[in-house]
């Protein structure tokens, strides 16, 4: 292992969000290559069915339990036959190399990168896996199509609505494969969900409900700019985001209730149900509109995002409601509110009865009330979130965009009801799809 290879290049001292949009063109994606090379790079050698299909984790999360998300795909991959982890990469060098100790004794050769841009110049990578904060995965997801790379990026697929299309078009202007990590996608449970409802068992829908309650503590208030640990680049960390002091106790994880860099908890955790009522429901596109309301009770923290939200998703003929919930039941309670039985989940009011679906128990209900049907995972074995990460090396394989469960067009939808839910909450009125485009795309004019 060449240890330079961790040093990277010089920092990212010139890419700004608006030089982003302005360099980008939403049909010919003119964005400004990241690698030494031309885009489009080919592949070391031929994908084939018995060559391992090569792949870089791109962001390794934080130290401890909470927000590795990288680490917890490294671990899925272990599952998925035919691919093989090759290289990591994070800006902090610190938790890189923890976690690459962790890796090496039992793995083949790994790569360590601190810099991206290196490894989409890594002939030897197939694919990334980006676990980066929300603002980042746009321009990482369009590196990457331009490398020639496919693609496995985290939920919320997107930062913002218009980010998001780049993503698609570059997916499509590169032939890449990318797959958004809303896994609920790959469940066996799921599918059978969405043909029973969909099939009219009982009835017309009325109703979709996301339920996101999840209790999230306060996370301090810091009297002034916070020092950034020597092992960590922040300025290359901060990337396409305004340059900022760090106003909060921790860098990684707390990022998800900065309007600079995420989207709260609807895009943390509510996209995940709000893309399986999507799915279920069959809408291909966005609702007439959105209105959200919400607030950060009780906390006088450095956190912006709300910590109580509903935002009213307005498809026809079903509406959504999703209801963001951190707070407990009562004052120094450590228990959350459930409805119908569900923490985390989602409701289908029909009207024939209703589906009650939670993180592990599906039932359907007639109009009584009555139990008439479970949902049971009919796979042996593999009832993990490892099928969601196997689809996405399958389709490489194929090299049909078709193939994947969560393809990036519906991961950039699913998360465009976070931003138009946001969005209604931020200006404090509700917003059809036609303005906010219209407001996106003067955003981007004369840039």
């Amino acid at each position: 292992m060449n240890n330079a290879s961790v040093q990277g290049r010089d920092s990212m001292n010139s890419i700004t969000r608006r030089a982003f949009m302005g360099s980008s063109v939403a049909g010919g994606m003119a964005l400004a290559t990241p690698s030494r090379r031309c885009a489009a790079a080919p592949f070391a050698k031929p994908i084939g069915a018995n060559n391992d299909i090569r792949v870089a984790m791109i962001g390794m999360g934080g130290f401890g339990g909470v927000g590795g998300r990288g680490r917890q795909l490294i671990d899925r991959l272990k599952q998925v036959s035919g691919a093989r982890l090759t290289a990591l990469c994070d800006i902090d060098e610190a938790l890189l190399e923890h976690e690459y100790k962790k890796l090496n004794g039992r793995a083949k050769k790994i790569k360590k990168y601190k810099d991206m841009r290196d490894v989409f110049d890594d002939r030897e990578i197939d694919a990334v896996f980006i676990a980066l904060p929300n603002h980042w995965h746009a321009l990482a997801t369009v590196w990457a199509c331009q490398a020639s790379k496919d693609v496995y990026v985290e939920k919320p697929a997107s930062y913002n609505i218009w980010e998001g299309r780049q993503m698609v078009n570059a997916a499509r202007k590169y032939k890449r494969i990318v797959q958004t990590g809303t896994q609920a996608r790959s469940s066996d449970v799921e599918s059978q969900l969405a043909e029973y409802i969909r099939g009219g068992e009982l009835g017309k829908v009325e109703l979709a409900r996301a339920i996101v309650y999840r209790r999230r503590e306060s996370i301090g208030k810091v009297s002034g700019p916070q020092p950034i640990r020597a092992s960590v680049d922040y300025n290359q960390w901060l990337g396409p985001a305004p340059k900022t002091d760090l106003i909060r106790k921790e860098l990684h994880y707390l990022w998800h209730w900065d309007w600079a860099t995420a989207n709260g908890e609807i895009g943390n955790n509510g996209v995940h149900y709000l893309d399986r009522c999507r799915w279920i429901l069959g809408q291909s596109g966005l609702p007439r509109r959105a209105m959200s309301i919400g607030g950060r009770f009780q906390f006088d923290d450095d956190g912006q995002t709300p910590n109580t939200q509903i935002a009213l998703l307005d498809y026809d003929p079903a509406p959504i409601i999703c209801e963001v919930r951190g707070l407990p039941e009562k004052q120094g309670s450590k228990t959350m509110d459930k409805l119908r039985g569900v923490g985390k989940g989602i409701i289908f009011q029909c009207e024939g009865g209703s589906v009650v679906s939670d993180r592990k128990v599906t039932t359907a209900y007639d109009v009584r009330g009555q139990k008439i049907k479970s949902f049971e995972d009919r796979r042996e074995g593999d009832t993990s979130t490892s099928p969601h990460q196997k689809n996405f090396i399958a389709a490489i394989r194929s090299r049909k965009a078709s193939d994947l469960n969560a393809d990036i067009l519906d991961g950039h939808l699913s998360a465009a009801l976070c931003h138009m839910a946001n969005i209604s909450h931020r200006l404090g009125a509700e917003r059809q799809p036609d303005a906010i485009l219209e407001m996106t795309s003067a955003a981007t004019r004369n840039c």
